[in-house]
């Protein structure tokens, strides 16, 4: 199926490897020309060059930290015309709720709610005026269903949802819609550093605690992460401009709620 966006122009921040990567590839396959985001130089560059040359689109990388003003600006200056936004962030490693600190909540607070918020008042009026844009945060399946452990994870980004509910209100009129992906366990390297993590606390093999995660989930299987992109690019896509103001859970059938 023809999405309807080819031509059209990405941001997406943290996007050189992982779940960010599989949204920017998806999108560079139906032909929108991306702007790469990571920290690290040469993962954004290889990131950039694979896109470019695999889907004849223009893609341009940023090296940065997505959170602070500067890089935001360098985003902007490198596609002063989005059509569409990918916020993203790499999450917090789990500690205990009793061991959170001040600092530790402040920064996840400026990371994953505050910085993606002051990134979309730069880029809303535009897509307004444009009468098209299409906004897409990357949660996590904790915001419906938490963990104390990951606090400083889906605390913060249940105030993102709050606002970008809200947001999705006042945006539908110009044809710009705000929704979001919560994912549960795909198999990037988040999973292997996790899996890592669970090693060392519970003193247990590698693979052991990969069939684990495997176990978690009511398919039987990790998700792979050209699923999660593809649902991101429809999401992007001209078919989709009646869905706002959803959160789409992508989880194997994990979650247990009704709503």
């Amino acid at each position: 199926m023809d999405l309807g966006i080819s031509g059209r122009n990405a941001i997406l921040l943290a996007s050189s490897r992982g779940l960010g990567y599989a949204c920017a590839e998806s999108l560079a396959r139906e032909g929108v020309n991306v702007v790469i985001n990571g920290r690290t130089a040469a993962d954004v560059e290889t990131a950039a060059s694979e896109l470019a040359t695999k889907y004849s689109v223009r893609a341009t990388g940023i090296v940065g930290d997505s959170s602070t003003d500067e890089v935001q600006q360098e985003l902007i200056n490198a596609c002063p015309t989005p059509d569409i936004v990918l916020l993203n962030g790499e999450g917090p490693s789990p500690k205990g709720f009793s061991d959170i600190s001040n600092a530790d909540m402040t920064d996840s607070l400026q990371r994953s709610l505050t910085a993606p918020l002051m990134f979309l008042q730069r880029v809303i009026p535009g897509m307004c005026e444009r009468k098209f844009g299409r906004i897409i945060a990357i949660s996590s399946a904790m915001v419906k269903s938490p963990n104390p452990a990951m606090s400083l994870s889906h605390g913060p980004r249940l105030g993102l949802t709050g606002v970008l509910k809200g947001l999705s209100k006042d945006l539908a009129q110009f044809n710009v819609t705000v929704n979001q992906l919560l994912p549960e366990r795909f198999d990037t390297y988040r999973q292997e550093q996790m899996a890592q993590l669970v090693m060392q606390f519970r003193g247990i093999t590698y693979e052991e605690a990969r069939a684990e995660q495997v176990k978690s989930i009511k398919a039987g299987r990790l998700g792979q992460p050209n699923e999660f992109g593809d649902a991101c690019a429809f999401l992007c896509s001209a078919q989709a401009g009646y869905i706002s103001g959803q959160s789409l859970q992508l989880d194997g059938g994990s979650y247990e709620g009704v709503f």
